[in-house]
């Protein structure tokens, strides 16, 4: 079993940009981008694992990135996946899938939003 994540360059430059902009931390980050990763799942556009190993990202351990909601996640991803994944699998590859593609989301609505108390607002209230 994995239980380290690496996220790509681009992905920890976001993450650092949002954790200085709005003070939320990047494990808290991590987890609305996959969140919104999970939701836009519906678009028909399959996602793929990530098997290759990003050595400029950050790397975090599995707990503080999922924390106590490690099993609600597992599950979401599996639902999203519509097939019984391994824990290999799970984590950190599809995670990690989800991770990037919700990096993107979460960075265009933050730069829509103009600030942190907008961008806040408008997440709690979609």
């Amino acid at each position: 079993m994995n239980f380290t994540l690496k996220t790509s360059k681009y992905a920890k430059e976001i993450l650092l940009q949002l954790q200085a902009s709005t003070g939320i931390t990047p494990n808290i980050l991590i987890r609305y981008a996959v969140v919104l990763s999970l939701r836009n799942n519906n678009s028909g556009v399959e996602i793929d694992p990530i098997t290759k190993d990003f050595s400029d990202g950050l790397v975090l351990n599995r707990s503080t990135v999922t924390g106590e909601y490690d099993y609600v996640f597992r599950a979401l991803i599996t639902q999203a996946a519509g097939r019984e994944l391994s824990d290999e699998e799970y984590f950190p590859g599809f995670f990690n899938a989800h991770l990037e593609r919700g990096i993107r989301t979460l960075a265009a609505e933050y730069k829509s939003a103009g600030n942190y108390e907008k961008f806040i607002r408008a997440f709690l209230l979609q």
